[in-house]
């Protein structure tokens, strides 16, 4: 949605962002995007946090959950569609408010804003356009309650899937996903990122043994594959560090560096703050591999494309891929710049990884083949990508 406002804007149309703000260490980060494009789009930010909102925090909670119980007598199916977005959606009512607050004419949302984003559009009178970056309706494991909120979700997709003006997914899996379950057509955009100003140096400029391992995500915790990189690097015996950006889930650190100590004490795990989306590419440099490790725990963790693999190719980084419907297409389209290998075969991984440590000249071209790769095909600025949705828009408005 960042890069979507970036290039409406920039390609001519007064572009308004609404979002919500619930988490206090994602702030510094929202205030550093938008001071990189004063003047670029207006913003409308519907604050629940507790620190800042606290009224609005807990009247939200407490009504989601009323949403919850009632759409659970009810059933999904027959729940009105105000209140199995209220069920979904803590802010529904708040986020249409906001995105009615100034004349529009044209809406385009996603996440968790489904029902807000078809809402505002049907009160506006104007068309709206859906992004599905992920298979919502089967986002969680099988459990009773997640049961409860997959059914719920489809019954938002039901309702407002058939009436936008057009569709978008983050990957060629998702889209296919949406059209076997939808019969609807959503166009693939993948989760792409501008090229850098400068080509991302890969050669080597070390000569220390092991590997430079990389990870980052919004939160590091448990089901996201690092227990296998960890035991890989152990039954490899190779010395190197694994760094991780994101927001630590405490306990959990601290158990991977107990593992790390036991069955891989040549591996150094190094925690990093989250930073801002801007560097992101930047933050890649002086690592080896890019770790896009998703452990396929639900049906749209198999079908997702990493936004982190897309960071990494475009820093210049060689990746390693879980070998999911999601992630083949781009792990085989940079050829020798990644290798594959299906959750949990750690003696698969182990051998790739080991290759790379030991032969430092395949590590290079793998890096190489990585940024060949984005700089040809996987970058936001190419036709099938920005161009894509500018496209889309332009055909509506």
């Amino acid at each position: 949605m960042l890069k979507a406002a970036d290039a409406l804007a920039r390609a001519g149309y007064i572009v308004r962002v609404v979002s919500t703000r619930y988490i206090p260490w994602a702030t510094a980060g929202d205030d550093a995007v938008r001071r990189e494009r004063k003047g670029l789009w207006d913003w409308t930010v519907v604050d629940w946090g507790r620190r800042d909102a606290l009224f609005l925090n807990r009247w939200s909670g407490a009504r989601q959950h009323a949403a919850n119980k009632l759409a659970k007598i009810l059933g999904p199916t027959r729940s009105p569609l105000q209140l199995t977005a209220a069920a979904r959606g803590r802010v529904h009512n708040e986020l249409v408010r906001a995105a009615l607050s100034e004349p529009v004419d044209f809406f385009y949302g996603g996440g968790g804003a489904l029902a807000a984003t078809a809402t505002a559009a049907r009160r506006a009178g104007v068309p709206y356009a859906i992004d599905l970056e992920d298979f919502h309706s089967a986002e969680q494991d099988d459990t009773p309650q997640s049961r409860l909120a997959h059914a719920l979700t489809e019954r938002i997709e039901n309702a407002v899937l058939p009436g936008a003006a057009f569709l978008t997914a983050g990957s060629e899996a998702i889209a296919e996903a949406y059209v076997s379950k939808y019969g609807v057509h959503p166009v693939p955009i993948n989760n792409t990122f501008p090229l850098p100003s400068t080509i991302p140096d890969t050669t080597l400029n070390r000569d220390k043994a092991g590997l430079k391992l990389y990870w980052f995500s919004q939160t590091i915790g448990p089901r996201r594959g690092l227990e296998d990189a960890v035991r890989a690097m152990g039954l490899a015996r190779i010395s190197g560090e694994l760094h991780l950006r994101g927001q630590a889930v405490t306990e959990y650190l601290l158990k991977l560096k107990q593992l790390a100590k036991t069955v891989a004490p040549q591996l150094e795990i190094v925690h990093h703050l989250p930073a801002s989306p801007d560097e992101m590419v930047r933050l890649c440099d002086g690592y080896d591999v890019g770790l896009a490790i998703e452990p396929g725990f639900s049906s749209n963790n198999l079908l997702a494309l990493s936004n982190k693999a897309l960071t990494y190719i475009l820093g210049g980084l060689a990746v390693v891929f879980t070998d999911t419907l999601g992630q083949r297409p781009l792990a085989l389209d940079i050829s020798d710049g990644a290798f594959l290998y299906s959750p949990g075969d750690v003696e698969t991984l182990s051998r790739g990884l080991k290759r790379w440590a030991d032969d430092k000249a395949a590590l290079t071209k793998a890096k190489r083949k990585a940024w060949e790769a984005a700089a040809r095909r996987w970058h936001w600025e190419h036709p099938r990508e920005r161009g894509a949705l500018l496209k889309a828009v332009g055909l509506v408005i």
